[in-house]
């Protein structure tokens, strides 16, 4: 399977005390690069989720968010910290006293109060199986989205794969006759020129430029990248800078086919070909 780099996925599982809920997004990066934004009293479980998540991504810049919110507890588990709520409406007499000017605390800014439902009673290192299922639930809801925009991804790369076997398939008969045309106009030119040189020594720098002007190797070699490209797509896995490299190497084809060329049917054909690999390179750019 190709996979984008680009995925996204939220999971979240309601417990007893409270609410968890795990998301995972990523953007296209050279490297594998992780970014966790994890609840101050489950940060013991960031090493076990970059292991988890590390064994299957291999590239990206991925945010990782782990939150644990009690407030979303049912309705008939909420259960306010009397001691908390002593402790708090002791500390606004207090204050009340020495600042009358002071604003009280309201029952909002007070049920919003940290603990004040309880959750200091939540032991969150039993809670790890289940931040660990969620985190398993997620990956693959992640690397599904990843996978499905990778498949598009592949069949906009294998688009633009055919469309450069057209043109290849298009130039390649022409090149002989293009070649011979010019060969003979090269020569007539040579001798009126050169004037009283003899028929072999303008024959042979006609020979010499010809083999300069012989595109030939450079359409096969075109032809045994697009190969590579489509082999590659359909092996899978993180190709991603196989592919990029192979980009690399049409450039570099397409560029000496234009350098080569005698007739305006190659030239175009060069200039359309490096759109086409340019159009396939934004697109890698993408894949992992």
């Amino acid at each position: 399977m190709i996979c984008s780099m680009t995925g996204y996925a939220v999971k979240t599982r309601d417990l007893e005390h409270g609410t968890l809920q795990l998301e995972l997004k990523s953007v296209n990066s050279r490297y594998l690069d992780f970014h966790f934004r994890v609840a101050e009293d489950l940060r013991a479980l960031e090493i076990p989720l970059r292991e988890l998540l590390a064994a299957r991504i291999n590239r990206g810049k991925v945010e990782c968010r782990l939150s644990f919110n009690a407030a979303a507890a049912k309705a008939d588990q909420l259960k306010i910290n009397g001691e908390l709520l002593a402790t708090l409406k002791s500390l606004n007499e207090r204050v009340r006293g020495e600042m009358p000017e002071a604003t009280p605390l309201s029952v909002n800014e007070t049920l919003r109060w940290p603990g004040m439902f309880g959750e200091q009673n939540v032991d969150f290192a039993e809670l790890s199986p289940e931040v660990m299922a969620l985190a398993r639930d997620a990956l693959v809801d992640f690397t599904a989205t990843r996978g499905r925009e990778g498949d598009k991804l592949a069949e906009t790369i294998i688009d633009r794969v055919n469309a450069m076997r057209d043109i290849v398939r298009r130039v390649a008969p022409r090149i002989p006759e293009a070649q011979a045309i010019y060969t003979e106009k090269l020569r007539q030119r040579l001798t009126e020129a050169l004037g009283g040189a003899s028929d072999d020594r303008v024959l042979q720098e006609v020979a010499v430029f010809a083999t300069r002007i012989d595109v030939a190797e450079e359409l096969a070699r075109l032809t045994t990248h697009l190969d590579e490209v489509e082999r590659v797509l359909k092996q899978g896995g993180a190709c991603g800078k196989r592919l990029d490299f192979l980009m690399q190497e049409l450039n570099r084809e397409a560029n000496t086919l234009g350098s080569k060329s005698a007739i305006t049917e190659v030239s175009q054909a060069s200039m359309e070909l490096k759109l086409l690999i340019e159009q396939m390179r934004e697109q890698i750019q993408n894949l992992e």
